[in-house]
């Protein structure tokens, strides 16, 4: 039996959508199928691997685990949408990960830049160890995450000023 259609409305990336959703929806699926937005990624579908983080009111979340219709309302920020010129944080890493070869597949990348860009706005100084306790809920089945610890660092270094390690 096919339930029937909810229809709610989110800022997604900047722009305001109203959408008729099933209640069953996946917030990631709606972002992925429905609008196109395809840099949050389906890996594991449970919300353990982190390649679907987004940014739901500021804060990251699993967009397999949010259901469409808990985002009415909701300001939803995906990689597509991390370009905020006035928040260099994005562009340090993106650098830092090419620089230190921090991606290979890039099936990862998304969501380890939404995590790592979270991170790094709250933490300014992090120390490896913090590092690997927050990208703990991120899978990369390529680098081996040593690549990736050294360009969260690199950035944290740079954003703060002192260079890259």
């Amino acid at each position: 039996m096919a339930s029937e259609a909810v229809t709610i409305t989110l800022s997604v990336n900047g722009e305001v959508t109203t959408q008729a959703v099933e209640p069953r929806t996946h917030l990631a699926d709606l972002l992925r199928m429905r609008l196109g937005l395809t840099g949050t990624h389906l890996g594991c579908e449970h919300g353990v691997c982190g390649a679907c983080t987004v940014f739901v009111d500021g804060a990251t979340a699993r967009a397999c685990l949010v259901l469409a219709v808990q985002a009415d309302g909701a300001v939803v920020e995906t990689i597509e949408g991390l370009t905020d010129a006035a928040d260099p944080t994005l562009a340090a890493l993106q650098g830092a990960f090419v620089a230190r070869n921090a991606l290979q597949c890039g099936f990862c990348t998304p969501g380890l830049l939404a995590t790592a860009v979270e991170f790094l706005r709250e933490v300014t100084t992090p120390s490896r160890a913090d590092i690997r306790e927050r990208i703990s809920g991120n899978y990369c089945r390529c680098t081996g995450y040593h690549a990736i610890v050294d360009a969260i660092e690199d950035a944290a270094a740079r954003l703060a000023g002192r260079g890259p390690t």
